[in-house]
């Protein structure tokens, strides 16, 4: 069994786009079922992230959301974000 644990901001942005965007809250379970298939390639043009994120990456939601994830087991996933972009 595949886990995922969210933050309590990506839990708070999911519930806001599931009344305002449902299409975003479909997109970001589509690619947490890709990441659990294969973690470092896939939907979303995954990428790598360097610095204070490092050991961390990044999947394309739209142009403006990037959905930030680190593999903490083999069955594990950290989601600490979903709204906005990891550089602004």
């Amino acid at each position: 069994m595949n886990n995922t644990i969210f933050s309590l901001q990506v839990i708070e942005d999911l519930t806001h786009w599931s009344k305002s965007e449902p299409r975003l809250v479909k997109k970001v379970f589509e690619l947490i079922n890709d990441i659990h298939k294969h973690p470092f390639e896939g939907l979303g043009k995954p990428e790598g992230l360097k610095h204070q994120y490092k050991g961390f990456w990044s999947r394309r939601i739209t142009d403006e959301h990037r959905l930030i994830y680190k593999p903490v087991s083999e069955k594990d996933i950290l989601v600490i974000s979903v709204h906005g972009h990891y550089d602004q």
